[in-house]
């Protein structure tokens, strides 16, 4: 008899693992079937504030699969459907929810999480943007034990991956999605048949990476121009990093630091200061510079940094806060 596995997951991290147990897992006579996909209930999303179907929920829609959005799995309800599905294991990716005890002692193979670093380290709701943020050259994706604690379970299995200076959350995000499928699929097997003994964490490792707030986007231009550039990196494509011109906010999506800058004036400018340089507006920062590549006034589409200069009067030589 097949294993009996039940899904949980929301957001578009959770997909390729969910795409992995359908399509070549339990559609390939292996030796596990997807019984039930939890995920959290529809978003109101955009400026109309339409509710729309999770990712998770859309992809398990497609292939006839039972869904359950449940706001909490703490009710008497939630715990007895669950415990209908008599899953044999719980895999969990990003599903938005801390899974209570009666959850965690109802699979006999336990509930694994697909999490999107190299734990002890960043432990918590925005690993990938704790990463870049911290100027991390590796992360990677861990398969959990998951116990009672927020990511303190017990580690099956772990694969790195290396951050480019490139990446933004966006784009780390996806390759850690795939190469968290790509694990789950390695590790699943041996699982199976208790051949892997998971390994506590080490306590003195352990990093936190807490869910982001939309006003931690906002730009400090007396940081170092590299940690400013991080920030932009970390917080794309939400919440999106962000400063104040006459007014108005406005989004940083593509910048880079440079440590050499040199200032025509013989003293440097204030943090937050706007000059032409060759290639397009520069913003002196409290070490270096922060070029702008792309940029996105409020109410307006995102454009290139230098065509924005060029038009918008007033920018080149003010200051940004």
């Amino acid at each position: 008899m097949p294993h009996r596995v039940v899904f949980m997951g929301t957001p578009q991290f959770a997909i390729p693992t969910l795409k992995w147990l359908i399509d070549e897992y339990s559609s390939t006579g292996g030796n596990a079937e997807v019984v039930g996909v939890f995920t959290q209930p529809d978003r109101p999303k955009g400026r109309g504030r339409k509710l729309e179907p999770s990712p998770v929920k859309m992809l398990a829609q497609e292939h006839g699969l039972h869904v359950l959005e449940p706001e909490s799995l703490r009710t008497p309800e939630t715990l007895a459907e669950l415990r209908a599905l008599q899953p044999d294991v719980i895999i969990v990716a990003a599903f938005g929810q801390i899974l209570p005890v009666s959850v965690l002692e109802l699979p006999p193979y336990g509930c694994l999480n697909v999490h999107a670093s190299m734990l002890p380290r960043w432990r918590g709701a925005a690993p990938v943007a704790a990463a870049i943020l911290a100027g991390d050259d590796i992360t990677g994706v861990t398969i959990m034990q998951m116990d009672a604690g927020l990511d303190t379970g017990a580690v099956v299995s772990q694969r790195s991956q290396s951050i480019t200076p490139e990446d933004t959350s966006e784009t780390l995000t996806a390759r850690l999605a795939q190469l968290g499928a790509e694990l789950l699929r390695d590790t699943l097997p041996d699982w199976f048949a208790g051949a892997i003994e998971p390994q506590p964490q080490d306590e003195a490792l352990v990093t936190h990476a807490p869910q982001i707030k939309k006003e931690q986007g906002h730009i400090n231009w007396s940081e170092p121009a590299d940690a400013i550039a991080r920030r932009v990196r970390a917080f794309f494509p939400w919440p999106g990093a962000y400063t104040h011109w006459q007014g108005k906010p406005l989004k940083i999506l593509r910048a880079a630091a440079t440590e050499s800058w040199q200032w025509e004036e013989r003293e440097d400018p204030l943090p937050g200061t706007v000059v032409a340089g060759a290639e397009g507006p520069v913003v002196s920062a409290g070490r270096g510079a922060l070029k702008l590549y792309e940029v996105q006034l409020a109410g307006k589409r995102p454009t290139a940094a230098d065509a924005f200069a060029r038009g918008a009067r007033g920018f080149v030589g003010d200051r940004l806060a």
